[in-house]
């Protein structure tokens, strides 16, 4: 089974875009494990941003030692995950890593950059 791991603007593209996160994700893996690092639930705390931290809520928690970026690269490392973001440098630093990441395409609809199988 995928593992999957949400950034913070994934969480935030139900909300921007209209994107059925769910969906995409059952599109792309099937029946994905989806996990939330604990760095990115962090973030929605301190940024206000409750409509994504109640997303965040019905996923699975991973703690990780790490803040903000280095953090969601730990958890999708550790998990042999595929990682969810918009944030370009973020998958940049994902793909050097060999972590596959999945993206928004024509803000409608995820795909997957990287080798996932």
């Amino acid at each position: 089974m995928t593992s999957v791991v949400l950034d913070t603007n994934a969480l935030m593209m139900p909300f921007q875009f209209n994107v059925h996160l769910d969906f995409e994700l059952q599109r792309l893996f099937g029946d994905p494990d989806v996990y939330v690092p604990s760095c990115v639930k962090d973030e929605l705390r301190s940024l206000n941003i409750k409509d994504a931290l109640m997303l965040a809520e019905k996923y699975e928690e991973y703690k990780v030692k790490k803040e903000r970026d280095d953090g969601v690269l730990e958890a999708a490392s550790k998990l042999d995950a595929v990682l969810v973001t918009n944030d370009a440098e973020l998958r940049k630093r994902a793909l050097e890593r060999g972590i596959p990441v999945a993206f928004l395409r024509e803000k409608s609809y995820l795909m997957v950059d990287g080798d996932f199988i």
